[in-house]
């Protein structure tokens, strides 16, 4: 219409876009981002990535996302039946169980060694159904995530009182730690973080009532050969 004034969507500036990404999700981020150079620069301003969650590790190969020091708060919690194949030991697995695993069986432990190496501000850590994710992987994140000041962990069965032995060691900011329905946690592997960090909120619903899979570990004698890896 005549004297009607139109407006395009890069007419904004830069605030506003960044205020407008913000209320969308990593898909449609990636897809606005690909209609311009200005929106691919919105795209990538380290403001909109300080937080990320993620409901299935297939979602961690998507490239819809921007990893880097920015990172505060990271999520990946999966739910999927399939998680219940996960954590059932391999040893103890059907061909055709391991051939359903195989896909993603190291995608969340690649993706945690580039949060290593890229995000070093984390400061919440929350896994859930993420049953590959083992003691080293977590070890890692302890070393390069000095903030840390939260792990939630929940239906973790590869983690052991290995992680619990390096917690007093390691995380001199960490104030929350839950290992819920993690089954390879005992009741000696949590009395160690208790005596080491006596002020940390520790959760453990089930897990060291649960039957463990493996043997457990001398804790203490583990916690030097851990360290100095």
């Amino acid at each position: 219409m005549p004297g009607v004034l139109t407006m395009n969507i890069t007419d904004l500036n830069r605030e506003c876009l960044l205020h407008l990404f913000s209320f969308i999700d990593k898909d449609n981020r990636k897809n606005l981002s690909q209609t311009c150079h200005k929106l691919q620069d919105v795209f990538l301003d380290p403001s909109l990535w300080t937080l990320l969650n993620f409901s299935s590790p297939p979602e961690l190969t998507k490239k819809n996302f921007i990893l880097g020091p920015a990172l505060k708060s990271l999520s990946i919690c999966w739910y999927s039946s399939r998680v219940k194949i996960c954590n059932i030991e391999d040893w103890a697995k059907t061909d055709l169980q391991k051939s359903m695993c195989s896909p993603h069986l190291n995608t969340v432990s690649d993706f945690l060694q580039e949060v290593c190496e890229r995000c070093p501000n984390l400061r919440t850590l929350t896994l859930s159904g993420c049953a590959h994710i083992g003691d080293e992987n977590l070890l890692h994140i302890l070393r390069h995530c000095p903030l840390l000041e939260s792990i939630k962990l929940e239906n973790c069965s590869a983690v052991t009182d290995r992680t619990l032995a390096v917690v007093p060691l390691l995380s001199n900011r960490l104030h929350t730690l839950h290992v819920n329905f993690c089954r390879n946690i005992t009741q000696k592997g949590l009395s160690l973080v208790r005596q080491g960090c006596p002020g940390i909120i520790l959760q453990a619903d089930r897990s060291a009532d649960m039957i463990a899979d493996r043997k457990p570990n001398d804790i203490i004698s583990l916690q030097r050969k851990l360290i100095l890896r």
